[in-house]
């Protein structure tokens, strides 16, 4: 990036770009830092939101969205994970700490919309977010999957939970120097609860991941390509883009119908 782009990105830009720019919505980009079966870095999680939220903000920006994507938090909620090989872990209560730092921030500089772009499965904002709005009732903050912004189905045989089809597919596209032969990932079979009420979907808990697969990975890498990675990648960033720039022309008290 040079001082002649546009200064959506913080970590790249400069106070004599920003001073003069009225920012209209804050993106938040939340990674996490774990193991990724054997044949995928350990940031993938935050490799891949990066990359999306760069590629959605640069969009909403050409839109004419005042948008800037904040620096990454590359650490997530890996509780159950806890004996994995330098597995990453910060508490709930440790993200919101930093969420109410962030927010508080943005409370100062008036820039009343708050977007935060999860990378990690681990991580679930939803009652974060009810208590921000009791302590910043005059910011408006959702939280969006960037992985759920468009269809995998559409792009993948078995986009996989973990590891899988998917997110090899989508490394492979950002930082192919990063992936390692698929000849050496783990086939990344994943066990699940016995329990019949698990089974049916109607109860939820946290899984023990070394007790859920081996080689830490959930689904089955060997159909992932560089070219799935970018058509899936492009979709979602896509449809990031012009949610990014409808938010940004949707006035923070104007938007029900």
């Amino acid at each position: 990036m040079n001082y002649k782009d546009p200064p959506f990105l913080l970590e790249e830009t400069n106070y004599k770009l920003t001073k003069d720019t009225d920012y209209e919505v804050a993106v938040l980009p939340w990674g996490a830092t774990e193991a990724h079966n054997y044949h995928l870095p350990y940031g993938t999680d935050t490799i891949q939101v990066e990359h999306v939220a760069r590629q959605a903000g640069e969009t909403a920006w050409s839109n004419g969205a005042k948008v800037v994507i904040l620096p990454c938090i590359p650490l997530g909620i890996n509780t159950g994970q806890l004996d994995v090989t330098l597995c990453m872990n910060i508490l709930p209560t440790t993200q919101l700490a930093i969420l109410k730092d962030i927010c508080d921030v943005l409370s100062r500089q008036e820039i009343d919309k708050l977007v935060i772009l999860n990378g990690h499965g681990g991580n679930n904002f939803k009652n974060m977010i009810r208590e921000l709005s009791f302590f910043f009732p005059d910011l408006f903050c959702c939280w969006v999957d960037w992985f759920r912004a468009a269809d995998w189905n559409l792009h993948f045989d078995e986009p996989g939970d973990h590891a899988g089809e998917m997110e090899t597919s989508a490394v492979m596209h950002i930082a192919p120097d990063l992936v390692r032969p698929l000849s050496e990932a783990g086939p990344g079979h994943a066990r699940k609860f016995k329990l019949k009420a698990f089974k049916e979907g109607w109860v939820n808990a946290q899984r023990q991941w070394t007790q859920v697969t081996a080689d830490t990975g959930v689904g089955n890498p060997a159909k992932a390509t560089p070219e799935k990675g970018k058509k899936y990648m492009d979709a979602c960033a896509a449809n990031l883009a012009d949610f990014f720039t409808e938010l940004a022309r949707t006035p923070r008290t104007d938007l029900y119908e």
